[in-house]
């Protein structure tokens, strides 16, 4: 009515501006954004990648006697003779150790991979190295030549390499900011189901017998023809795709799919917004990101959380694991029965850790992670020390393990890598995960080539280093990292520019102003511009 129009008229213009509605905080998993597409493309993604590299770790256990029979049959065949000792010695540990090497060749190559083929199609190749290492792994006892399985190793390694960097930064990408831990736990989910699958498939009722331990290696390549069969369905990252490929048709779809729903202007305009808020939108190289102090304590803190997450000492406590049942009394025949808990543990935590990591926060998680591994190591050297002398002791030994084991999946064991993608922006990531994957791999090798120096050396006190690695990094957590749930790509990197010493430059400014305002929306107060409308995006 006129009367209504006048008061309308009278009041200030701020008042006529909507109120946009609060964003609550995430208390874990909102089935409001999971949508099928988002779903199956954290599992197949995870399927052929984190769960390969989890697998590898454990299948070589339950076949070693058996793989060392056949390296010193072959050589036996070839030479006239059996391979001595250290000959089997060095063969075997070449096996094991040169799986980190891969690892290192392929986290060296995936910033490349990724500039050229993009996310998905990175994950899609790498397909490739798991089904060739699965044929070499699979058919070197019937080839008569260990050479093969040594190959074998480096190429699942490689798979493992390029896969842990690449699926990081892909589930990051396509997941709304409210759930991007939880579908980045998937990572860590399915890298435990791997350990676990692999011991399971490792008892001597399956696969763990002198005529089917090929099969084990074998089995590698049903989880890459898998992701083969259905990842190429399934839409590429769309900030990939709008930022750096500038197709934003695809883009849209894709947001589209992963979003479910029709409209994602607001998440084209964030991504355009941050697009415009970059000096620099070319894709930087590990040079220029180790020269540039705007991310130098962001890649400090990403590199000291893969080194822990390496130095921890979780890969020692499989070392310890049988021989602690063994002095606890348990028959030989029902230890890798007992030792699958280990696995299911790992299991369970990790997918409690994804579930309640939008409710806790990443940062919280880590430190208390950290922090419950270095109490657990003290009560376990402890333990071990008095193990002879208390017949119950073992025990309690064993559950410190699992202690360990429970503290290291519910945070440290997954949420590394999900920081690598949070902690940079675009232009950056990609050679951010060069650089922790290098770390990574770097830090699994020098543990596998000199624990067992330290563990002569120190015998039972050998946790205490590792006690060390746990406090520092919690430490250095505590005081550096800033929280990053339901935060975007640029609010984490805004929250290192104090001490990175950088004032918020121009375009940082201009993408806080175009995040909140939507397009083509104007108020005018005497004349001039005033108030915004805010824009809630899920990204």
């Amino acid at each position: 009515s006129p009367s209504d129009i006048e008061s309308l008229q009278e009041r200030p213009v701020s008042s006529l501006r909507p109120r946009p509605s609060p964003v609550r905080p995430s208390v874990g998993l909102s089935l409001g954004h999971l949508t099928t597409c988002l779903v199956t493309a954290a599992l197949f993604g995870c399927l052929g990648s984190s769960y390969l590299y989890g697998y590898s770790l454990s299948v070589v256990n339950a076949p070693a006697v058996y793989i060392k029979a056949f390296y010193n049959q072959t050589w036996m065949e070839r030479y006239g003779e059996p391979a001595g000792l250290e000959v089997l010695t060095l063969l075997w540990s070449i096996t094991v150790s040169i799986f980190a090497i891969g690892g290192l060749v392929g986290a060296l190559g995936v910033s490349l991979l990724i500039k050229i083929l993009g996310r998905q199609g990175t994950l899609l190749l790498n397909n490739s190295f798991a089904i060739l290492a699965a044929l070499l792994l699979a058919l070197g006892e019937r080839a008569q030549a260990f050479e093969m399985l040594i190959v074998g190793r480096f190429l699942i390694g490689v798979d493992s390499g390029i896969g842990l960097s690449a699926l990081p930064m892909y589930l990051g990408e396509i997941s709304p900011r409210h759930i991007r831990g939880s579908i980045g736990q998937f990572n860590s989910i399915f890298m435990c189901a791997g350990v676990f699958t692999g011991q399971v498939l490792g008892l001597p009722e399956l696969l763990g017998q002198e005529s089917r331990w090929n099969f084990l290696f074998g089995f590698v390549a049903l989880p890459a023809v898998l992701q083969l069969c259905a990842l190429p369905f399934l839409p590429e990252s769309p900030r990939f795709l709008l930022m750096e490929r500038r197709d934003e048709a695809r883009a849209e779809k894709a947001f589209q799919a992963f979003l479910g729903k029709k409209d994602v202007t607001k998440e084209l305009e964030e991504v355009h917004a941050e697009s415009r808020a970059q000096n620099n939108l070319r894709v930087a190289s590990v040079a220029e990101l180790l020269r540039n102090r705007a991310v130098r304590w962001q890649l400090i803190t990403v590199m000291v959380t893969m080194a822990c997450y390496q130095l921890c000492g979780l890969n020692a406590i499989w070392y310890y694991t049988n021989g602690i049942l063994r002095e606890a009394g348990f028959a030989e025949n029902l230890i890798p029965y007992i030792t699958l808990s280990t696995g299911g543990l790992e299991t369970l935590a990790a997918i409690c850790s994804g579930l309640v990591i939008e409710r806790i926060g990443r940062r919280p998680l880590l430190i208390f992670g950290f922090g419950a591994m270095a109490v657990s190591f003290s009560l376990l050297t402890i333990f071990l020390n008095f193990q002879d002398k208390v017949a119950w002791m073992p025990y309690l030994s064993f559950a410190c393990i699992l202690a360990v084991i429970a503290s290291f999946c519910t945070g440290p064991g997954g949420i590394p890598f999900i920081l690598t993608g949070e902690l940079f922006e675009q232009s950056y990531r990609a050679a951010a995960f060069t650089v922790a994957g290098t770390i990574n791999w770097l830090s699994n090798f020098a543990v596998g080539l000199l624990f067992p120096f330290i563990q002569e050396a120190l015998q039972t006190y050998t946790f205490l280093v590792f006690m060390v690695f746990c406090l520092l990094g919690a430490t250095y957590l505590y005081f550096v990292l800033p929280e990053t749930k339901n935060k975007t790509f640029v609010e984490i990197s805004q929250s290192f520019t104090k001490i990175n010493r950088v004032s918020h430059s121009a375009p940082e400014k201009e993408m806080e102003v175009v995040l909140s305002v939507k397009p083509g929306a104007k108020e005018m107060t005497n004349g001039n511009p005033s108030g915004v409308i805010e824009m809630e995006s899920s990204f």
